[in-house]
């Protein structure tokens, strides 16, 4: 893809979404925003099952929405940002692969929501999370106030929201919001060996599991264990089920397309 302000490296089934305005601690404007659901798309037009999503430099993941930008913008002008911010945390959301949001240094307001829209989280040790939009007198409009209490628990969630709590990685991790915090010289090392690890795996049962899950989020408990029979069944008979299956009963490693 061509921009200045995201760029996107691919390689085999694994890929790397780096939003590159470093000088502005990666904020996201309307044309950076632009820019990262172009590269969603084309990650996912490149076959890629797993897209670690980061920052560029040491300093920020994505420090939030470019407050410079937003801070004249009428309701009408607020409602277009929104659904362009929507937009964007839906398809890290929906990606048919797994989203890795590998968070290095600052992640606030908006580069919360677009970590907590991936399917996992890895901080570096230096790493701060937190939906701080309260002290600028608008709340999250990106996602939080649906995804966080959904991640962390209601308690947790409302006191980041209605606090501006900032999270230092350990404190995150304690929480839930990420998964594990390694080293900040670690940190792409050990997001790209995830990655692969993940892109290993069977891709059409990892989809499945993928949608299962957000079905479970979006309808009572009882719709989404319905959904999970029908999922769970519908695997079977496929190359990977067979495959999987077979190596098992031969005590071999399995070779997934």
């Amino acid at each position: 893809m061509e921009s200045e302000l995201v760029s996107l490296e691919v390689d085999g089934n694994v890929g790397t979404l780096t939003v590159d305005r470093p000088e502005a601690l990666n904020a996201l404007n309307v044309e950076t925003l632009e820019a990262m659901g172009q590269a969603v798309t084309e990650a996912q037009d490149a076959g890629v099952r797993a897209l670690v999503v980061t920052g560029a430099g040491e300093d920020a993941f994505i420090a939030g929405a470019d407050i410079k930008y937003m801070k004249d913008l009428g309701t009408e002008a607020a409602q277009e940002w929104g659904a362009l911010g929507h937009a964007v945390a839906d398809s890290l959301a929906e990606f048919p692969g797994v989203t890795i949001a590998a968070v290095n240094g600052f992640a606030f307001g908006g580069g919360c929501e677009m970590a907590i829209a991936c399917d996992l989280r890895i901080a570096s040790e230096s790493a701060v999370i937190g939906n701080t939009e309260i002290d600028l007198g608008i709340i999250p409009g990106w996602g939080a106030t649906q995804r966080l209490p959904r991640l962390v628990g209601d308690e947790t969630a409302r006191r980041m929201i209605y606090l501006g709590q900032r999270l230092d990685a350990e404190r995150a991790r304690e929480v839930g919001l990420v998964g594990e915090v390694v080293p900040d010289d670690e940190l792409d090392a050990r997001a790209t060996e995830l990655a692969e690890e993940v892109a290993s795996k069977p891709a059409f049962a990892l989809q499945t599991a993928k949608q299962s899950i957000a079905q479970g989020y979006e309808a009572s408990q009882n719709a989404g264990l319905d959904y999970e029979k029908r999922a769970f069944a519908s695997l079977f008979g496929t190359p990977d089920q067979r495959e999987g299956m077979a190596a098992f009963v031969e005590d071999r490693e399995p070779e997934f397309e």
